[in-house]
């Protein structure tokens, strides 16, 4: 697996100390797993953009795509 979510981050705010992956809000540790449940989530997303687009007519349209594509 390529080290797509390994970090600098030595106080480990943002990492998992045992992993050095992201934090991430299904608590996944493992790199495999998480690269797998997050690629399928952002598919998803895509699909549904795609079969109902945002229109984009200025920056706001960017960050509404942003918001629908990445919720909190």
């Amino acid at each position: 697996m390529s080290n797509s979510y390994n970090y600098i981050d030595p106080d480990f705010t943002y990492t998992d100390p045992n992993t050095g992956i992201l934090r991430n809000l299904a608590n996944i540790t493992e790199e495999d797993v998480l690269l797998f449940v997050e690629s399928g989530a952002v598919t998803k997303r895509i699909q549904e953009l795609y079969i109902n687009p945002i229109k984009i007519k200025n920056l706001e349209g960017l960050f509404v795509i942003h918001n629908y594509c990445c919720p909190r």
